[in-house]
């Protein structure tokens, strides 16, 4: 079997969008979403334990969301119905992107998913009238070493596509990154 996945870098090295092959025809479409020998070959070896489902409407924002080590996340995302707004912040110590973030927007329409290494802060807005997300992550959920940042952090500058989004009450009250407990 060839090759079915593509890897391009986005504004920090680290953080790929992910391209599959697609097959359609009038029943509609297969993809593969991973394949771990060809997730090595494009310098991913990790391991996913965990899968999550997140549904959210339209104006939602998840995040910005880690686990501290040891129990830091790797993730790999796909938008399985509808559009979002997808950000990685670097939050790794020494990291020559320390406090930058790299955004994309992911669609069903497109087999484009998004891997994000330990070290990154995540979250994602909805722009569609809602938006099924799944995502592999490669630590198991840890309340003990779950953190935020707060989503509009002036020091890190993301321009999200709304200006009012739909918060959880936790996320309202996350700190900025300089004030964040970072342990990686």
């Amino acid at each position: 079997m060839s090759m079915s996945f593509e890897a391009e870098s986005l504004s920090i090295p680290d953080v790929l969008a992910i391209t599959a092959a697609r097959y359609a025809d009038s029943r509609g479409y297969f993809w593969m979403t991973h394949r771990k020998s060809e997730f090595r070959a494009l310098g991913i070896d990790e391991e996913f334990v965990q899968d999550n489902h997140s549904r959210s409407s339209k104006g939602v924002l998840r995040g910005l969301h880690y686990q501290n080590a040891p129990a830091a996340q790797g993730k790999l995302l796909t938008v399985l119905t509808g559009t979002i707004f997808d950000v990685a912040v670097d939050i790794r110590p020494g990291s020559p992107f320390y406090g930058k973030h790299a955004d994309i927007i992911l669609s069903e329409d497109k087999p484009v998913m998004l891997y994000i290494p330990p070290g990154f802060a995540h979250g994602f807005c909805v722009l569609s009238e809602r938006a099924d997300v799944l995502y592999k992550v490669t630590s198991e959920y840890s309340p003990a070493n779950e953190a935020g940042i707060v989503w509009n952090d002036p020091a890190i500058g993301i321009q999200w596509p709304v200006d009012n989004p739909i918060l959880s009450p936790k996320d309202r009250k996350l700190p900025v990154l300089r004030a964040a407990k970072v342990i990686f």
